[in-house]
């Protein structure tokens, strides 16, 4: 411990030594900006962070946002110890909350790349981008390692490796944090803490049933990297394990994380975690922050209070949970410094930026098939068919967590789409046949853009209670590609999806097949790609399934059965 870490341990006990238990429990409070709370809520203390998501906005421009933060923060400030409040937003590929914001490949994409260093420049310019709208928190990166297809987050991890996906994550952590997490950091969060991937059929909040020394194994790994960087948050999962819910399971929370891998930052509940997972046991289970959101503000704190009081929890995990949360407020220097930074503004979606997010979605793009060299294609065809609704979408294209939690449906501020990049690099007539009419039979090339509609959480569950979701294409996308492959003509297929999905007819049938993930705000690295002015290096991230049926079990097959064989097997991706 250096002499800066002397001096916060210090100011701590000072701190606490001060407090009142109305106030510790402030500080374990969180909700979101816009809830209907008493008006003296925060100017008493009772509050320590404050979320945003889904939900009006701060206002309408970057300026306004920073200025509705600001007006909250000086509200801390003037409480009886002035202690000033973390802002946290849901930052997963990007500030995807931000309408004009540079928006990154999502997580799968980025695991495809293999480059640590440009995710770590990712996070870097998502921290800038965050900040800039007036956020010192992000719920970012998610290090889940996904088992099975059906699971509506795969696309919010980077891989089906542990390995690929503890470097990711320390990767993603240095860009967010930096070095050392102070005045110029923005703290991120390892999450969702643990199993959250790996549940039984890939069901959200389900149970995981691998054993303790499995967990270990294959899923520690990356939170202990994400720890070893300072990573200061870490966020609890929905999930159970031996039907016993993660918020509330003090093994792995405070024996585990905490102790045995050494964690002194915040744990964090996920949404509605006191109401949802046994209120009171969540705190003696090592939850450090509660969202006490949607109505759980008031019976969360007389609920803790209460349990505080009756001797159900003790004053000295009270105490913890407020030293730990005092702790990173002090080492991003928010008592010295607790207003956004006005001149972060004009950064915000800059041609800088958004060029490394090109580069992203370039490096993510994986091959799978190019029969007769079909690609790169010449800029000089004669004429170029684009079709499906995908290819002039960017929403469609960025997935959930973009602008709005479920997604977008439609374009938003600075984005680009595949279309229109293929406009910008194609020298002959390029015609959007948008629904696949197939009115174009002396086409040269059909490009079609297929792939799922946005999704987040439980919404994107295969067979769970949405069930909105399947592992094959929709008639209607198959229906595009048979109606140019029946024309005889060069049929490109481009792949939007936030998971491997079963399309093993479609691949068979086209001439290229590509999966592009969700690549965000940046659809002309696509173009860019298809048309040879960059290679592609992208590499699957995860197995591609041959069929169905791999998915009858709890997990995919790649993880349990060494002789199945996949369509396409991790770390596959063609090349020019």
């Amino acid at each position: 411990m250096d002499n800066k870490d002397i001096n916060i341990e210090d100011r701590i006990d000072s701190l606490l030594a001060m407090m009142t238990l109305d106030e510790k429990i402030g500080q374990m409070t969180q909700v979101r900006h816009f809830e209907e709370i008493p008006e003296d809520a925060i100017s008493s203390g009772a509050i320590g962070s404050i979320i945003h998501t889904e939900g009006p906005l701060p206002g309408s421009d970057a300026a306004s946002w920073q200025a509705t933060f600001t007006s909250l923060q000086k509200k801390a400030l003037s409480s009886r110890l002035g202690i000033p409040l973390l802002f946290g937003v849901d930052a997963v590929h990007g500030q995807n909350t931000y309408n004009g914001a540079t928006i990154f490949p999502h997580n799968i994409g980025l695991g495809a790349t293999r480059n640590t260093q440009l995710v770590e420049k990712a996070a870097e310019i998502t921290a800038v981008e965050s900040k800039a709208t007036g956020f010192n928190w992000v719920f970012s990166p998610c290090v889940a390692i996904p088992y099975n297809e059906k699971w509506g987050r795969v696309y919010e991890a980077f891989s089906e490796s542990t390995a690929l996906t503890e470097e990711m994550s320390r990767a993603s952590v240095k860009g967010h944090q930096g070095r050392r997490l102070d005045q110029n950091s923005i703290m991120a969060t390892a999450k969702h803490f643990i199993g959250d991937g790996a549940t039984d059929n890939g069901v959200e909040g389900g149970d995981c049933s691998l054993s303790p020394q499995e967990v270990k194994e294959r899923l520690l790994p990356p939170y202990q990297a994400a720890v070893d960087e300072g990573v200061g948050a870490v966020m609890a999962s929905f999930n159970s394990m031996a039907r016993l819910p993660m918020h509330a399971n003090k093994y792995w929370i405070t024996d585990v994380l905490k102790e045995s891998m050494g964690f002194n930052g915040i744990v964090v509940s996920d949404w509605k975690g006191y109401s949802r997972f046994g209120e009171n046991e969540i705190i003696n289970a090592g939850i450090d922050m509660v969202m006490a959101v949607d109505g759980d503000f008031e019976m969360y704190r007389e609920g803790l209070k209460a349990g505080v009081e009756n001797g159900q929890v003790s004053l000295a995990r009270i105490d913890n949970a407020v030293r730990r949360i005092l702790r990173q407020k002090l080492r991003l220097g928010l008592f010295e410094n607790p207003f956004p930074d006005a001149g972060l503004i004009a950064k915000i979606g800059i041609q800088k930026h958004r060029n490394v997010a090109r580069q992203a979605v370039r490096e993510s793009m994986v091959l799978l098939k190019n029969q007769d060299k079909i690609l790169p294609l010449d800029k000089n065809l004669g004429k170029i068919v684009v079709v499906g609704e995908h290819a002039d979408n960017a929403g469609l294209q960025s997935g959930g967590w973009s602008i709005h939690w479920q997604g977008s449906t439609e374009n938003y501020t600075g984005s680009t789409t595949i279309l229109e990049g293929i406009k910008r690099l194609a020298k002959g007539e390029v015609i959007y046949d948008i629904d696949a009419t197939g009115d174009h039979e002396d086409a040269d090339v059909a490009i079609i853009v297929i792939g799922e509609t946005p999704y987040a959480e439980l919404f994107g569950d295969i067979g769970g209670e949405i069930d909105a979701y399947q592992l094959t294409l929709s008639e209607e996308h198959q229906r595009y590609i048979s109606t140019y492959v029946e024309k005889g003509i060069k049929v490109v297929v481009l792949l939007i999806s936030g998971r491997p999905l079963v399309t093993t007819d479609q691949i068979d049938r086209s001439d290229a097949f590509v999966a592009a993930w969700l690549p965000g705000s940046e659809g002309h690295g696509i173009a860019e790609v298809l048309f040879g002015a960059y290679h592609f290096k992208g590499k699957l991230p995860h197995s591609w399934p041959k069929s169905v049926e791999d998915y009858q079990g709890k997990y995919g097959p790649n993880f349990w059965d060494s002789s199945y064989a996949p369509l396409f097997p991790f770390g596959y991706g063609l090349e020019y």
